[in-house]
């Protein structure tokens, strides 16, 4: 067999993500991993509780292929009590988690030559889906600490061909939330360009500070352009169930649908009738979890803070990042977080991960979903590396 014309070339050189290369080293080396995002809790026992019933006294055989009747209208009235949106349970369709609807939504929509423009730092799956489909990834480099969407910058990465936007809010993995006025600028632009907003909200509850999230859906123009794609997984800390969504109006929703059938074609429904359960949990429920994520995100930050490293602001997601030079520390991101992992038995992530090309190299993500002794126990290593990484440099502060 000849390797050379083995598989596609778009997967066949590429490496394994550094979400997963880092969680492997962190199970090799018994390391505490901060690097992928994923809660230590088991999650919400009353979701687990109704899943767990399902299995035993429900259908176990084939959902609808669009999901099940009441995941997809509690999705519906969800977002109607919580963003305002008008969405109907027709315009819902379920995916085997988020990064499916993602591939499902470009898989349908992009034809080959289509442009698709890309806020970079990004999240791994969307380059490679992008370029499976046919299209040609356009990226919108965005840089710390303000991360700012500039009109210049969309100006200079589009063309004539670009028919898509594809963009994260809450964005992993700098922690911010979309401004208003950032969110205008993005509908005008859509609107003004006739183009389609695939839009991952996966993140759409884990805000902080006060701050919430609102859809681009919701802005003048983009309800009838844009496909909103959500999580189970992040709503309800249970990663791994791989319960998401997309919603968009009919004439594209209908595409959406075809592209799915012959992907994952459904989910488990134990598991969709659980997850239509937690979504009609009242506000009450979701403000207590914000805060719970939030107390951890200033135990992260204060412990380390106190230990000399210097951080960026985390308005949202279960992530924050550390300014390496800020914190005293001479290395890059890589190296950092190569050598934390053997010699402190920390696993974190270098944001140069989430940039295609001239990547930021100076900061690393670390994720505070995790128990408060998990969080000091992480903090102590990383404080004690600090040390000796500052010592060593000649460079204390």
């Amino acid at each position: 067999m000849n390797s050379d014309l083995l598989g596609h070339p778009v997967y066949r050189d590429m490496p394994t993500t550094i979400f997963e290369h880092m969680s492997a080293l962190a199970r090799e080396t018994g390391a505490i991993n901060l690097g992928q995002g994923f809660p230590d809790a088991p999650g919400p026992a009353d979701i687990l509780n109704v899943a767990a019933d399902a299995l035993l006294s429900r259908s176990n055989q084939y959902p609808p292929m669009a999901g099940l009747p009441e995941l997809r209208t509690a999705v519906a009235s969800h977002y109607a009590a919580h963003q305002g949106l008008a969405l109907t349970a027709q315009e819902v369709i379920v995916t085997s988690g988020a990064t499916e609807a993602i591939a499902a939504t470009l898989l349908a929509l992009v034809q080959p030559g289509d442009e698709v423009l890309l806020l970079a730092p990004l999240y791994d799956a969307y380059l490679p889906l992008i370029e499976r489909a046919g299209g040609v990834a356009k990226v919108v480099r965005l840089t710390p600490p303000e991360w700012r969407i500039t009109p210049a910058a969309l100006e200079a990465a589009a063309s004539p061909r670009t028919r898509f936007l594809l963009m994260n809010n809450p964005v992993n993995p700098t922690g911010i939330v979309l401004r208003e006025g950032e969110l205008a600028l993005l509908a005008r632009f859509c609107v003004d360009r006739d183009l389609i907003a695939i839009c991952d909200e996966v993140w759409e509850h884990l805000t902080y500070d006060g701050v919430r999230h609102h859809p681009l859906m919701a802005q003048p123009g983009m309800r009838e352009r844009t496909v909103k794609i959500g999580s189970a997984g992040k709503i309800f800390s249970l990663t791994g169930w791989k319960v998401g969504w997309m919603c968009a109006a009919p004439p594209i929703g209908t595409l959406l649908a075809r592209a799915h059938q012959f992907l994952t074609f459904t989910t488990p429904p134990n598991l969709q009738w659980a997850v239509a359960k937690g979504l009609a949990k009242p506000v009450d429920w979701f403000d207590a979890m914000r805060a719970d994520y939030q107390a951890s995100r200033d135990r992260l930050v204060a412990g380390l803070t106190d230990a000399g490293f210097v951080l960026l602001p985390s308005q949202a997601t279960w992530f924050v990042c550390v300014d390496l030079p800020a914190s005293g520390i001479a290395m890059d991101d890589v190296a950092f977080c190569e050598r934390i992992i053997h010699e402190a038995g920390v696993a974190v992530i270098p944001i140069s991960a989430f940039y295609p090309d001239e990547p930021v190299t100076h900061l690393v993500r670390l994720c505070f979903s995790k128990a408060d002794e998990v969080l000091d126990e992480a903090v102590a290593r990383l404080a004690a590396f600090r040390q000796r990484a500052v010592a060593a440099s000649g460079e204390g502060r």
